[in-house]
């Protein structure tokens, strides 16, 4: 039987409609960004023009989600900006 090897994602998202960022966590990311974009009542579901701006791979959900975390707790535009713009 093969080894299923699944990756988990911590990302940024970016709306320019609204100006902002948005950060989460998954293990399927396509699907997930597909997800932001269809009109739902959350708060990504407003605009449908969500683009990936960041991604970084983690091999756990904990992991992944741990990064989520970080990242939020920064609050910073500042430093969400720099980390994107150093890839």
């Amino acid at each position: 039987m093969p080894f299923l090897f699944i990756m988990f994602f911590a990302y940024i998202l970016y709306s320019s409609l609204l100006n902002k960022y948005y950060i989460g966590s998954t293990s399927d990311i396509e699907q997930r960004i597909k997800k932001h974009n269809t009109n739902h009542k959350g708060f990504t579901g407003k605009t449908g023009d969500w683009i990936l701006n960041w991604k970084e791979e983690h091999p756990s959900k904990e992991e992944a989600y741990k990064k989520e975390r970080q990242l939020k707790a920064w609050k910073s535009r500042v430093m969400i900006e720099k980390l994107i713009s150093d890839i």
